[in-house]
């Protein structure tokens, strides 16, 4: 069933130019906004806990804005199935590589920390392509077995190499100084029974950030930087690269943590349409989590 899902729908639409996609992602918007109503209640209460000075009728022009964003992701991520480097590369754009000039040829590795904002698929085929450091992402590998070799191998495309979660120590280990580069998406709900959480403020609420990035970047000597991404048009998108810490192991404990974090939020404030409100990113209490261990 998934291999014909994939080739009579999934790969038919991934050949079509996306202006002609977008189409598809209006009539989406119409049906899901106003019909299906996919998580209506979760996002407009993230919506609402995030930004509690803002009115109703803005706490719902946000979630619509969001809504019509997330089907051209949804088309534009079907699309990167038959999209080619060159494409990939015209519609990402990295404004300032450069930085990370000094740290190749000191042949540093680094951690990449980026949120789930704006197209983070799309803009991943693009780094693999565009930037002197190879290329990595940390990911969490999909259930169903036949569409987890079709994403892998979309990626594969930009050398951009998917690196399963249960393999994440053994593969920093053998990079630290070989001029990797590897994405870890620092704004996942973590796992309940995870010691290792740090807590802070993130959107106006006590969040529990996965701390992953600070602490393999600390033991493996990886310098830490952060993914802005920009939407300059609807399928375009800019990315601004930022380096955090070039030294993590001199770093005071958490301020990495409290840097990526900060950096994501103030983005997401700028424009809030463009992050993946649908998440259950606070399913995770503090109170609760405190009573566990």
């Amino acid at each position: 069933m998934t291999p014909l899902l994939y080739y009579l729908f999934l790969k038919p639409i991934s050949l079509l130019p996306l202006r002609v996609s977008y189409l598809i992602s209006d009539l989406l918007f119409v049906l899901n906004h106003y019909v299906f109503r996919y998580r209506k209640k979760l996002i407009l209460n993230n919506i609402q806990n995030s930004f509690p000075e803002k009115s109703d009728k803005e706490h719902k022009k946000i979630a619509r804005d969001f809504n019509r964003f997330f089907c051209d992701f949804i088309v534009e991520s079907i699309r990167c199935f038959s999209m080619n480097n060159k494409e990939a590369l015209k519609r990402c754009k990295a404004i300032n590589p450069e930085v990370l000039d000094e740290l190749h040829k000191k042949k540093k590795s680094i951690v990449l920390a980026f949120g789930h904002y704006n197209n983070w698929e799309m803009v991943a085929m693009a780094l693999g392509s565009s930037l002197k450091h190879k290329t990595s992402a940390i990911y969490k590998p999909l259930s169903n077995n036949f569409f987890d070799k079709k994403f892998r191998e979309t990626r594969g495309k930009s050398s951009l190499q998917l690196v399963p979660k249960s393999e994440t120590k053994t593969f920093l280990e053998e990079k630290k100084d070989k001029a990797y580069l590897v994405g870890f998406g620092c704004d996942q709900s973590p796992n309940r029974k995870k010691k290792n959480l740090f807590w802070t403020k993130f959107l106006n609420q006590d969040t529990a950030i996965m701390f992953g990035t600070e602490k393999y970047a600390a033991d493996y000597d990886y310098a830490v930087v952060f993914l802005y991404i920009t939407r300059r048009k609807r399928g375009y998108y800019d990315v601004e690269l930022k380096i955090i810490e070039e030294n993590p192991r001199e770093a005071k404990y958490g301020s990495i943590t409290k840097q990526h974090t900060k950096l994501l939020e103030d983005q997401i404030k700028q424009h809030p349409e463009y992050w993946l409100w649908s998440h259950k990113r606070w399913k995770l209490q503090k109170q609760d989590h405190e009573i566990c261990h």
